[in-house]
């Protein structure tokens, strides 16, 4: 016998069970039309550690320059919101470009097959499209913004820095030791924009710690995908250590901290950035470490999201010396 009542609350539970099915879209991918979000998933605007991470190499230079210059604390704002911008054009094409030479091996990958590129909801051409309107956005910033040798420092960052990064995967176990440089030279940029000059002892200190810290985080992230890494034939210092790759992490981390304390002494840094910029970053890294599942997914995903939070402790001991420094003179 035909229930109308029935049959309502069958297409109810049916409509309720494909929203259950259907995860939600993170934000703010649900505050577009359909057809746009694949140009925003492909710059991973739902995914902001990424650009977190850019950015913090560029208030790091930023901060121990104006510590060094006296920088008025306007100045030092207008450069901040700079940083941020260019760290978000930077990390954008980055990914577009990333996504466009990766297609194939993100199809093989579990996380990754979803990606605009690799489930084919964006084409090739339509991607190197969308890349050249980057790049030019980008140029243009910098034009904009920067002059003389920063402009050109953050121009290598911009194009060829991200683009050899993609191809390393395929000939070497070691594409997160490029990657550490490439999101790093931010603190090169920020620190000729304001100085005007090159310290070289402060600089290469300076980077080493921030590309042992890079080699520290991608590493964590690389072990989310290592089985399927393997199977497609992408290479990564997770896969390289095996279960050597805590030792690998805590020797990164170690240096990261030294390399920050060396830098801070070559700068002429006060006690708030040794006590909360090293010494900060020194207990933050222990508890990673205590906390980190390197065989668990998740975990590793975490773990990468926390390093974007470290970055909060080593600017705020930098921040403090700068504003105290500021009230002295």
């Amino acid at each position: 016998m035909y229930h109308p009542a029935t049959e309502k609350e069958t297409t109810l539970l049916l409509i309720t069970h494909h929203e259950q099915q259907t995860p939600a879209l993170k934000f703010p991918l649900g505050l577009v039309a359909a057809a746009y979000r694949p140009y925003l998933e492909l710059i991973r605007l739902e995914k902001p550690t990424g650009t977190i991470l850019m950015f913090w190499p560029f208030a790091w230079g930023l901060t121990m320059a104006a510590f060094t210059t006296h920088l008025s604390l306007r100045a030092y704002t207008l450069h901040l919101g700079k940083a941020l911008v260019g760290a978000f054009i930077l990390r954008s094409s980055a990914c577009t470009i990333n996504d466009i030479f990766d297609r194939d091996l993100d199809a093989g990958v579990e996380r990754t097959r979803n990606r605009p590129l690799a489930s084919g909801r964006v084409s090739v051409r339509a991607a190197s499209v969308y890349l050249m309107l980057q790049y030019a956005l980008g140029i243009a910033f910098l034009c904009a913004t920067e002059q003389g040798l920063a402009f050109w420092v953050a121009l290598f960052q911009l194009i060829p820095l991200f683009a050899i990064y993609p191809l390393l995967k395929r000939i070497t176990h070691w594409p997160q030791a490029w990657l550490g440089f490439a999101m790093n030279f931010g603190f090169i940029t920020a620190w000729i924009s304001v100085s005007g000059t090159v310290d070289y002892p402060v600089l290469a200190v300076a980077m080493a710690s921030c590309w042992c810290w890079t080699m520290l985080y991608d590493t964590v992230y690389a072990c989310q995908d290592m089985q399927d890494d393997v199977k497609v034939g992408v290479r990564s210092t997770a896969i390289l250590f095996g279960t050597w790759i805590r030792p690998l992490l805590v020797a990164c981390g170690l240096t990261f901290a030294l390399a920050l304390a060396g830098a801070g002494l070559l700068n002429g840094q006060g006690t708030p950035y040794f006590v909360v910029s090293v010494g900060g970053t020194a207990l933050h890294l222990v508890w990673q470490f205590c906390t980190v599942d390197l065989g668990v997914p998740a975990s590793c995903w975490q773990n990468f999201n926390r390093n974007g939070q470290l970055g909060w402790i080593v600017w705020g001991g930098m921040a403090l010396d700068y504003l105290l420094s500021l009230h002295r003179q």
